[in-house]
This record gives structure tokens, C-alpha cells and sequence, in this order.
């Protein structure tokens, strides 16, 4: 119990409580990945004990031999609100008003790592991690598409890392990891974009059912102890090159190209004392890199109701979803003063990748989230070094509006929202 009385542990364990609620999510990226990442809301790249899935890769050789599973509870809540009538005049493309849920609202996510150490200064680590829920499910043809009752999407998905870290000094260590990646997609509800003629492969726009598709990048990272208590940490992930969707090159830029955008992060953590350690997060990714996630929608679209072939859905340059690159900020702090328990909280708060002039194709993917509250704890089970852990995190609702340019003489107003919570639990040993 570090040496505290009862009374002494619980009144820090209650004032460490009381710190962790101190007052976002990635776009379409978890805010954390693993339960002790989750629980400090994405934060911690410098901090090696959430490091182990998808976390920086420099970070494992400190863990020593370990493994972890977890499994999560993801349950986002997304709608849209379209005010004022259709025109109903020629050459626009306006939207039936009201609200509208999406009926997709749980979903389940594994994970699983192992650490092996290859002496005492290298390790190699695999993990397998899901990026999933990226769902919408309208119960109604919200693009005129009467071939459907329904009108969304649902992009899913998975990574296996395998990691190499090194102990290049005392306190110095960094990692290189190989990312495999499998991904599928699946849209309905969209035909009509082709029979306006506005899809250059209008057999391979929508209702196609899911599509696969593979792809390889890598990580590297750098971890350091500068001082006493203090370390820094700092990572970057390439894009990750997908194998093309071919029966949605009709949709996405580039013939159905959906890559994984890329990122870097670095940060500290410092123990400000031996039971209580705080962690800060700059995070920055790179939607701009991916031509069918940072295509807008206008001029091209606009320019393909115009008759411009190179404009259509599907071509090089085509309309995609708009989205700007983000920068996050995370926060997190961890207090361990009780016997057997640490506690865990964090905030993160970015940028709202969707604009307000990209909105009426993003009611597909309204990834509007900018801030979002993180709390976690771990219980240890023996003197083995096994733990159960617990994360939860809550997304606070935001929306965004903004007009549908493509009835401009109605003035439509849409307004995405979006607001989600998640639960995980961990075991590891």
C-alpha cells in the first residue's frame, strides 16, 4: 500500500478521483485503442504501459512479456435535420425535410496483444485491433434511390502490427512497426447519382454489398526519459496503401482507392509523484493525403451536373467527402495510490474534419465529434502481474450546418449531429 494507512490511501485515492474529472475523436479513428488507452482518452504516447496496442511501438520493450485481450461496446448515435422544401427544379438535387436516426447504433470490437522479450534490450510484440462502427443506416431513400428502403453505409476495419522495439540507451528506446491492414466497405441507397448520369461507373456506385480490400504501411517511434519522472515520446504512421474497392470505383476518387490516411503524435508524461503521473498529447492527421476522404464535393460535383466528365464520381479527381486534415490535443492523468487500483482519466479535444459547405454528401459520415471524455481503472489480480482493466468513453454531441449547394434556390439547411459511448473491458497477464 506504499507504506499509507488506510485512511491516508483513502483520502488521496478519493482526491486522485476527484482530479481525474478534469474536463473528441479522430474523425473516423477510435480516440484510443486498448483499455488502458481508452481510459486516458488517446493520451499517452510517451507512456509505455498503453502501448502495446497500436500504441508507440518504441514503448513495448519496457512492457516486458505480456499479453492482452479486450473487447469493447461502441455505440454511436447519429442523425440529420433538413429544413426547408425541395425546390423540385431542374438540374438541383434537393432533400426530403425533417430528421432522420441512423437505425445502426451497437457494435461489438476485439483486441488482443502479445509482447515477447528477445533478451533484456529488444522485444517483439503483435496486436490485432479493430477500427469499426463507421455505420450509418437511414431507414428511408434519403438520395431518391427507391431500389432501397434504406440509404448508408459501413466501413470496417482491422489491423495486425508487428513490432520490433530496441533499448538503444538506458532510458532511450525506439520501435519500428509493419501494419497490415484489411478494410470493407458497403454503401446503399445512392443509384440515383447514377442515373443523373453524375458516376463514371454507375454499375459500381452502390448496392454492391461489401467489398475488400488490403493494404501494408509502417510505424516508427522514439520514447526517452529526459529527466527524473520525465519522458517524452513521439510517433508517426505512413499512409496505408489499400488495395482499390472495385465494386465502388463508381463512388470513391481513383477508380475506388480508399487508403488509410497517416499521422504523427508526441508528448510527455511525467510522474508527478510516484502514484500519480500526468500525460499531454499533440496528435495531427492527414485526411488531405487520401483523394476519396479530401475530394469536396463542389466545384466537382457541380461541374459534373454541368456535363464535365472528369468531375464524375469515381474519376481521379471526383467528388469525395471533404474532409480536412485535424489536429488533437489529449490530455490524461493516472493515480495508483490505493493498494491494487489505478485510475485513469483523460480529455481530448480536435478539429471537426467536415465542413459546412461538405455536408449533404457527409450524412453518410457525419464524423463531427471534436471532444470527448475519457475514465478508466485497472485492478490488480495477484502476484503474478495479471489485470482486470475497465475504460469508458463519451463522446460529447456536436453538430454542424450548413446549406445544400445543390438546390441553392430552395436555401436547404442541413445539420449533422453526433454524440457516442463506449465500454471496454481488458485482461492481461
Amino acid at each position: 500500500m506504499k507504506n499509507l494507512s488506510w485512511k491516508k490511501s483513502l483520502l488521496t485515492g478519493t482526491l486522485c478521483i476527484a482530479a481525474l474529472f478534469s474536463q473528441a475523436t479522430d474523425g473516423y479513428f477510435g480516440v484510443g485503442y486498448g483499455t488502458i488507452n481508452k481510459g486516458l482518452a488517446g493520451a499517452g504516447v510517451a507512456y509505455y504501459q498503453g502501448s502495446l496496442i497500436n500504441g508507440n511501438p518504441a514503448g513495448a520493450v519496457w512492457l516486458g512479456k505480456k499479453y492482452q485481450l479486450g473487447v469493447e461496446l461502441f455505440n454511436p448515435n447519429r442523425k440529420f435535420t433538413v429544413t426547408g422544401d425541395p425546390s423540385q427544379m431542374a438540374g438541383t438535387f434537393g432533400l426530403a425535410s425533417g430528421t432522420v436516426k441512423s437505425e445502426s447504433k451497437v457494435f461489438f470490437m476485439p483486441t488482443l496483444g502479445a509482447n515477447w522479450m528477445l533478451g533484456e534490450q529488444s522485444s517483439l510484440s503483435v496486436s490485432v485491433f479493430g477500427n469499426g462502427g463507421m455505420n450509418t443506416d437511414y431507414p428511408m431513400p434519403v438520395f431518391g434511390d427507391l431500389s432501397s428502403e434504406s440509404t448508408g453505409v459501413n466501413l470496417a476495419q482491422l489491423f495486425a502490427d508487428v513490432t520490433y522495439s530496441l533499448k538503444i540507451a538506458e532510458n532511450h528506446s525506439v520501435g519500428i512497426t509493419g501494419v497490415l491492414a484489411y478494410q470493407y466497405f458497403e454503401a446503399k441507397g445512392l443509384n440515383y447519382f447514377g442515373a443523373m448520369g453524375l458516376s463514371a461507373d454507375s454499375e459500381n456506385l452502390s448496392n454492391k454489398g461489401k467489398a475488400g480490400s488490403t493494404g501494408v504501411g509502417f510505424k516508427i517511434g522514439y520514447m526517452g526519459k529526459l529527466a527524473e519522472g520525465f519522458t517524452v515520446g513521439a510517433m508517426y504512421q505512413s499512409k496505408v496503401y489499400m488495395s482499390e474497392l472495385d465494386e465502388y470505383a463508381g463512388l470513391f476518387a481513383e477508380q475506388g482507392d480508399f487508403d488509410i490516411p497517416s499521422s504523427w503524435t508526441a508528448g510527455f508524461a511525467w510522474d508527478v509523484t510516484n502514484a500519480f503521473t500526468v500525460m499531454a498529447d499533440v496528435k495531427q492527421i492527414f485526411y488531405s493525403g487520401v483523394k476519396s476522404i479530401a475530394n469536396p464535393m463542389l466545384p466537382s460535383l457541380g461541374m459534373a451536373m454541368g456535363g464535365d466528365v472528369n468531375s464524375l464520381l469515381g474519376t481521379d479527381d471526383g467528388p469525395g467527402f471533404g474532409w480536412k486534415d485535424v489536429t488533437v490535443v489529449k490530455l490524461g492523468v493516472s493515480c495508483s495510490a490505493v493498494e491494487k487500483w489505478t485510475f485513469r482519466a483523460g480529455y481530448s479535444i480536435g478539429e471537426n474534419p467536415v465542413p459546412k459547405s461538405e455536408l449533404m454528401f457527409n450524412i453518410l459520415a457525419p464524423g463531427v465529434i471534436t471532444n470527448q471524455l475519457g475514465f478508466g481503472l485497472t485492478r490488480d489480480l495477484g502476484e503474478k502481474g495479471s489485470q482486470l482493466h475497465f475504460a469508458l468513453n463519451y463522446a460529447l454531441n456536436n453538430d454542424v450546418s450548413g446549406v445544400n449547394p445543390l438546390d441553392p434556390p430552395a436555401n436547404q439547411n442541413i445539420k449533422l449531429e453526433m454524440n457516442q459511448l463506449e465500454v471496454e473491458f481488458g485482461f492481461s497477464f
